[in-house]
């Protein structure tokens, strides 16, 4: 099971018929994406179950319905635990970007990644997972699917924000600054992180 996203919505792909009372389960097969965007956009559908009975071919499906974009991105982490956050759309992201033509995705988030905030000495430590979401380019919906990577810098010179890309800010945001800023960021981002950044700090409750 995972999850693609439409405004900030989750469609979820499952090689389950019944997941909840209040999804509307469609065989992955026959939907009609622009119908089912288009919904979803209007508000009248809400909770989507695309399904397909074997796991492994639900991308392979998906894939088929609309445009592929692949892109790479990174969750970078400095010498004080902070992490890399952009400001851009007037949300807070992370640094990510389409993969160009004969790259792998782990090069392409590196060069990304130092791009678009001016981060240098970029080590990858682990593949973190692939999210989904569906945007439109010239009147098409495509799909996104980017390979995220944690990464690690001892950069502490300035980080220059790639104004061509619409990038407003690059900060190094430490835990509470990065709980603040998923607040204001997108679903498909706060799937990257813990549990315990989506929610209050324990040392922060009321006993």
């Amino acid at each position: 099971m995972y999850k693609v996203f439409v405004n900030d919505i989750p469609i979820i792909l499952s090689s389950e018929k019944k997941i909840g009372k209040q999804y509307t389960t469609i065989p992955l097969k026959v939907v009609k994406f622009k119908k089912l965007i288009k919904k979803i956009n209007e508000g009248s559908l809400l909770y989507v179950n695309l399904y397909h009975k074997n796991e492994e071919k639900l991308e392979q499906f998906l894939r088929k319905k609309l445009p592929v974009v692949e892109a790479g991105g990174a969750m970078v982490f400095n010498q004080k635990k902070e992490i890399l956050f952009i400001r851009r759309n007037g949300k807070w992201d992370l640094p990510k970007g389409k993969i160009e033509k004969g790259e792998s995705h782990q090069d392409g988030a590196i060069r990304e990644t130092m791009e678009e905030t001016g981060v240098k000495d970029l080590v990858v430590r682990k593949f973190i997972t692939k999210t989904y979401h569906v945007f439109k380019r010239n009147d098409k919906f495509k799909l996104k699917i980017t390979y995220w990577y944690e990464m690690y810098s001892d950069y502490d010179g300035d980080l220059i924000p790639e104004a061509k890309e619409g990038i407003k800010k690059a900060k190094w945001k430490n835990f509470e600054k990065s709980q603040k800023a998923l607040t204001e960021s997108y679903e498909n981002i706060k799937l990257l992180f813990p549990n315990e950044y989506l929610t209050t700090h324990p040392n922060d409750r009321v006993s």
